[in-house]
């Protein structure tokens, strides 16, 4: 039997793709709309990559309700697939609702939950996304021998980062805009120095104006104070190989 390989692609704000090669394919935080300039003046600024009805995912996850990590516009348009289902915060049960999606392919997690199959396993971590999404939750992913962390929408907290599940991480991926409850620059390498995964990979930058983040603070903090770690400033649409 061949080795398992896994694929994981850059979409964009906090959006990610991974995809095993098996053929399991999932969707995380994926922003492929215009409608958060429609509900709350936030512009999008990058190009649009993907269609929401081309993506063929299995699971789509969303960390938590904010509409740049659940897409009210895209995720219907994905669900239309009958195969794909959807790993949610608590959070979004309200606007799954708003929009009819179908229940019985919805799963919601909190901070200790498990979502396993034979593709992937999924613990749910805490995070800390201020008073405004006290459901959001962070995301341990293993799939075909990897360990992703994705830090979700959060602000710096060492207790958080130092956890024993974070040990042997492959790829911990968190925010570095600074703003709405994230950690800033600085903040995300004094993290990834904690986790010492085998890749950081900043997020979070770009899309929006209001949001700020500079990949290019990111790399000289990690330079100055973590130069033995790796790091990777992926543009929208690249794919690495883990």
């Amino acid at each position: 039997m061949s080795e398992r390989r896994v694929k994981l692609t850059f979409a964009g704000q906090a959006g990610f793709i991974i995809e095993c090669s098996c053929g399991y394919k999932i969707g995380i935080d994926l922003y492929l709309s215009n409608c958060c300039e429609r509900y709350f003046g936030f512009k999008r600024l990058l190009p649009y990559i993907y269609s929401p009805l081309d993506m063929n995912l299995d699971l789509i996850i969303s960390t938590h309700a904010h509409y740049d990590h659940f897409d009210p516009d895209s995720v219907p348009l994905m669900m239309s697939n009958p195969k794909t289902k959807l790993l949610a915060a608590y959070d979004v049960k309200v606007e799954a609702e708003r929009l009819g999606l179908d229940n019985n392919r919805i799963s919601y997690i909190k901070p200790g939950d498990i979502f396993d199959n034979d593709c992937v396993k999924i613990e749910a971590l805490p995070c800390d996304h201020g008073e405004a999404a006290p459901d959001a939750v962070a995301l341990l992913i293993e799939i075909a021998g990897k360990k992703i962390y994705i830090a979700g929408d959060t602000a710096y907290r060492e207790d958080y980062f130092v956890s024993p599940k974070l040990q042997n991480t492959d790829v911990f991926i968190a925010p570095i805009n600074g703003a709405f409850g994230n950690m800033n620059e600085q903040e995300a390498a004094k993290a990834a120095g904690i986790v010492k995964s085998k890749l950081f990979i900043p997020c979070h930058y770009w899309n929006f104006a209001e949001h700020g983040g500079n990949p290019n603070l990111f790399a000289e903090a990690m330079k100055e104070n973590h130069s033995d770690l790796n790091y990777l400033l992926m543009r929208p649409n690249e794919t690495i190989c883990l």
